[in-house]
């Protein structure tokens, strides 16, 4: 066992700062030294988007202890480069100990003097992104762990904009995190003085109910809704998370009448009893939302993850019967088709619309943006990245946003949150199965009338998992092989220009040409093929993965279908 590893689990044993149950839990496992090390070999890394971990006691886990210390270096940077009267808001989904480490965030932040504006129950995501901009915060954080599995929770920093924080804030708090070395310089105070000092406030309705009029804002065809809204079968399922609350309320204050609610997954479930992986983008985790729709003979199946900031949908095609899942990218393509179509149809499209997506989104994006005159911005993997180009439109008066997607089933139609909003998807895409109702179509016919316009794009993606202190080194190692030496050719396709996002360096293979990619650094590989297809190269952030995103676009379904296939065979010969 490492000498740092005997160290760190001698002192969470004898010290008494750690209480008696996290001792118990480390002395039921101090015999089995892989374990031991796995909990102790470092301290749980705080990312540009925060904490993300397996829960339990050791210094690479999530719990109290790692809770307290990174709320005690965000508390630091927040009273060197921020306002800590402005306070910081503070929100949890379903999962193990989220109310537990919300309350220890606020009670640590109380500690140094900044106000806790704490929710009174669970909330998604979009919700706290937009309750920060409310109260007029300096940053905000959601206790969350997203789709991960139930062993998981994780901890989000967001800024005063309402995005998750982005540079130069993101490595500043990372180094005040990483500075505060000793649990001896973490504060924390009851919560009764934290109250009586007006240091910590919760908050509930009254978010809420801006928050709804806020998604009410975006509907374009309040008419339509109306008249169709009888004949719209809706099945949804919140995955035993934090959706159920916004998205049943947006549904039925706009009129749908038949909103039918997976029983089964209804309630908060930290366990995600009924499911195996509690993710959008996992076919299996639908199992009984379409035993429902096929009961209720649904038009659309909606399920959102336990944070409710992505949706993953189903759509029936009533000419086989049967439902057809829908990727993020399309899903958010229907979604923003619609939007661009109908804003520009009924003249409510703001002057100088933009419309933004990362660089491993559907090349079909720019191509409906260009039909609608709509800026288009590229940003790198994260939604953060989105959220900050609003920022951006709004301190330079130059655009005005209008949708935003990233690949991985997360899109922002309007500007009152700043990070992917699933009620809001949920709520567009109603309206745009009504609409498409009304007209004799299904949102699936719609997709095809889509790709028959723009060109049958189809995309993927290829995942590595390493784990443990090995697992780093060899993701690092396949990374610095590619960045080296740059394939020529993947399959059949020519790389046509090599981008290295950690330099930001591009070549153009054929004329030897090099450029800059223009966006800030990060540690990604992209490879731009002939034929507008593309390959990215990206280790994960909040898992020990390597992903390996892919597109092509296809002359049919079929002709995109066996591309796509043989794009991934072709990486997979690569690495």
């Amino acid at each position: 066992m490492l000498e740092r590893v005997k160290e760190q689990l001698n002192y969470w044993l004898s010290d008494p700062y750690f209480d008696d149950r996290t001792k118990e839990e480390l002395l039921a496992v101090r015999n089995d030294e892989k374990e031991v090390e796995d909990r102790f070999y470092k301290d749980l890394a705080f990312g540009t988007g925060g904490l993300r971990g397996v829960i339990g006691a050791g210094t690479n886990r999530m719990n109290i202890y790692t809770v307290r210390k990174a709320t005690q270096g965000l508390a630091n940077y927040i009273n060197k480069n921020g306002d800590p009267k402005k306070g910081v808001a503070i929100s949890y989904d379903s999962r193990r100990m989220s109310p537990e480490f919300a309350k220890e965030t606020a009670l640590c932040l109380a500690a140094n003097g900044i106000k806790a504006y704490l929710s009174d129950t669970l909330r998604p995501v979009p919700e706290e992104s937009f309750a920060l901009r409310y109260f007029g915060c300096q940053a905000g954080v959601e206790i969350t762990a997203s789709h991960n599995p139930p062993e998981y929770n994780g901890y989000k920093v967001y800024w005063e904009d309402g995005a998750q924080v982005t540079p130069p804030h993101d490595t500043g708090i990372i180094a005040d995190v990483n500075a505060v070395v000793s649990y001896d310089e973490v504060k924390t105070m009851p919560e009764e003085e934290a109250k009586e000092k007006g240091l910590l406030v919760y908050f509930g309705r009254e978010i809420d109910d801006a928050y709804m009029e806020a998604l009410k804002k975006q509907i374009i065809h309040p008419e339509v809704i109306k008249e169709m809204a009888d004949d719209i079968r809706i099945v949804y399922t919140p995955f035993h998370g934090a959706g159920l609350v916004p998205v049943t309320r947006v549904l039925e204050e706009l009129g749908f009448k038949h909103v039918y609610v997976v029983p089964e997954q209804k309630d908060p479930d930290p366990d995600f009893t009924t499911l195996e992986y509690p993710n959008p983008e996992d076919p299996k985790a639908f199992t009984l939302a379409l035993k429902l729709a096929k009961e209720k003979d649904a038009d659309i199946v909606l399920a959102t993850d336990p944070d409710a900031d992505r949706l993953g949908i189903y759509a029936k095609d009533v000419k086989t019967g049967e439902y057809i899942g829908f990727t993020g990218n399309m899903s958010g393509m229907l979604i923003g088709e619609y939007i661009l179509r109908e804003r520009t149809l009924t003249h409510t499209m703001p002057e100088k619309p933009a419309f933004v997506t990362t660089i491993v989104t559907t090349n079909l994006a720019k191509a409906i943006a260009e039909k609608y005159s709509c800026h288009y911005v590229e940003c790198l993997t994260g939604f953060k990245y989105i959220g900050e180009q609003i920022k951006l439109f709004e301190e330079e008066h130059s655009y005005n946003y209008v949708f935003g997607l990233e690949e991985s089933y997360g899109c922002l139609a309007g500007t009152h949150s700043r990070d992917k909003d699933a009620p809001v998807a949920v709520m567009m895409l109603c309206e745009a199965a009504a609409f498409y109702k009304k007209q004799g179509l299904t949102l699936w016919d719609q997709m095809q009338k889509i790709y028959e316009e723009y060109g049958f794009y189809k995309e993927t993606q290829y995942a590595i998992t390493m784990k443990g202190m090995d697992g780093a080194a060899q993701i690092e190692a396949l990374m610095e092989k590619l960045r080296k030496n740059p394939p020529k050719t993947f399959g059949s396709w020519k790389v046509e220009e090599f981008r290295d996002y950690e330099t930001g360096k591009t070549l153009e293979l054929a004329s030897g040409r090099e450029g800059s990619t223009g966006l800030p650094k990060s540690n990604v590989l992209y490879f731009a093929l002939d034929q507008d297809a593309w390959c990215c190269a990206r280790p994960s952030g909040t898992e020990p993965k390597i992903k390996f995103y892919m597109g092509v676009k296809g002359s049919s379904l079929t002709d995109a279908d066996a591309k796509v296939q043989e794009l991934t065979e072709a990486v997979k010969a690569n690495i």
